[in-house]
Parts: structure tokens; sequence; C-alpha cells
């Protein structure tokens, strides 16, 4: 994160994380645009098309309100409780023309930012957590999760469309603070109940992080573990694909997009399964 800029203020958001979000934005609404048919399928989706792109208007929307400290509920943060907040969110909200859409997704990021500038910029502000779908998190952490929620989305449109998808390493890099905030919210209580483990997770030149599993609780650090049980070394596209839940984790090791080593390297399959995708 940058230092604090003058007169007390700090800078609204890490290096090269607003460049990202407007255009990510972007390049999803230069997708959308000049397609006549949204009803198109989303590849191992239940939504269309216009359904995708709706949900992404609609929650760049919603954390654009949040980023300025208005309340938005929306869920508990389960993933049963955000998938029945989606859908009654997309019953109530008939726009699915690519059009409309996409001006609205670029709208709101803009929006979004205009908001966390505005409060970077308040001197005499308290800026206390903001309440988000999962969980709090301050202004910096809830960028990166804006950011990485339209890749995920955006992946999908490519995909329905056939197009090239938006993700690269520079901007996998970004959404690593949502990743190591959110971690243990996502854990699955079943899956790690009787798991004691120590992963060093490694993104192919990039950053790297440690994840310590024991009595039910997962312990997130921003640095790798020494002693380490299983270090993971990933592609970053890979990693925020199989972290996204959009990426078959076996396949991908089994062309080589993932490589394992430690005391107890059969504990690297097992990794994935441990969190549900936010």
């Amino acid at each position: 994160m940058h230092p604090t800029a003058q007169h007390g203020t700090q800078e609204p958001l890490p290096h090269g994380l607003a460049q990202a979000i407007r255009g990510t934005a972007g390049d999803i609404a230069t997708l959308l645009r000049g397609v006549d048919d949204t009803s198109v399928a989303v590849p191992d989706s239940q939504w269309t098309l216009g359904e995708a792109a709706a949900h992404l208007a609609q929650a760049n929307e919603l954390m654009a309100d949040v980023a300025a400290g208005r309340e938005r509920p929306y869920g508990d943060g389960t993933p049963q409780s955000l998938a029945a907040a989606n859908a009654q969110a997309l019953a109530t909200f008939e726009e699915r023309r690519a059009q409309p859409l996409a001006s609205m997704i670029q709208e709101q990021a803009a929006a979004f930012l205009d908001a966390v500038h505005r409060g970077a910029s308040d001197e005499n502000a308290a800026h206390p957590p903001l309440v988000t779908p999962l969980g709090s998190m301050n202004r910096h952490v809830f960028a990166s999760y804006l950011l990485t929620h339209m890749l995920g989305h955006g992946y999908d449109l490519a995909r329905a469309l056939k197009r090239p998808h938006m993700i690269d390493r520079e901007r996998v890099e970004l959404c690593m603070p949502f990743f190591l905030s959110v971690m243990p919210r996502v854990a699955d209580p079943t899956a790690i109940a009787d798991l004691a483990a120590r992963y060093s997770i490694r993104l192919r030149g990039g950053p790297a992080f440690g994840v310590s599993l024991a009595d039910g609780a997962v312990v997130v650090t921003p640095t790798p573990l020494k002693r380490a049980d299983c270090t993971i070394l990933l592609e970053p596209v890979t990693f925020l694909l199989i972290a996204l839940g959009r990426r078959n984790p076996w396949r991908a090791m089994a062309q080589g997009h993932i490589l394992a080593w430690g005391r107890k390297p059969w504990l690297a399959p097992r990794f994935p399964t441990l969190f549900t995708a936010p």
C-alpha cells in the first residue's frame, strides 16, 4: 500500500488498482457492446449472458453504495444466502439488454472509485470498516473484492461469447488482498474439521502466502511459511480461476500449471476443496 500522503490523507488505493478496476469494467463493456442476443447460455452456469451482465451491473451498484457509506444488506456471507440474494435481486431487475448493462457496469465502477477517493480525501472521517456481502473490509480490500468479482464474471461473459478474457498476472496480483482477507471466511467447516496442515502458496513470478489449518481454524499469512507441509506453485491466472471455481484443479495439475512439493505433497489436491468459491 502507498504511504500516507500529504496533510494526513491516505492514497485512495494501492498502485494500479483503480486503473485495473476501470480497465476491467471497460473490457467487460467492450465484450457486451454490439451483442444483440443476450439469451445465450453462460458455460457451467445457470445464467444467460443477460442475467450475468445484469448481476454484474447490480453488484457494481451495490459496491459503489457500500463504498459511499450506505448500508446495503445482502445475505449473511454464506454461499447459499448470497445465491438467494442474487436470485432475488435479478428477479426485481428486468434489464437484460447488452448496451444499457455495459454502460451501467462502467458507470458504477467509476462511482465506486469516486466514493473511495472521497473517503480517502476526507481528513475528518473516522473510516470505519465497510460492511460488505463477505464481511467487514477496509476500502483497499473492498476494491480488491470488486476487481475480483468483475474478473470472475467477465471471464464467464468472454467464454459465453467465445472471446478472449481480460485476466492477466497484474490483475490477479491486485486481487490478492481480497483473497487473503476472505479465505478464513469461505473455508468449508466440514472439510477443515480434522485437518492439521501448513501450506505455502506461491504464484509463479508473483506473491506468496501461507495458510495454516488446525482445530477447525484457518490462519492466513501474507508471507509463505518456513516449515510448510506442502508448497504449491501455480500460474497466476490458473490460481484465480481455481479460487473462483472456474477451473478444474485436477486438469490444471495434469497440464503442468500446478506443481507441489514438501514433506506432504499429497496435500496439494486437497487444498482447493477446503474452500467455497467466493
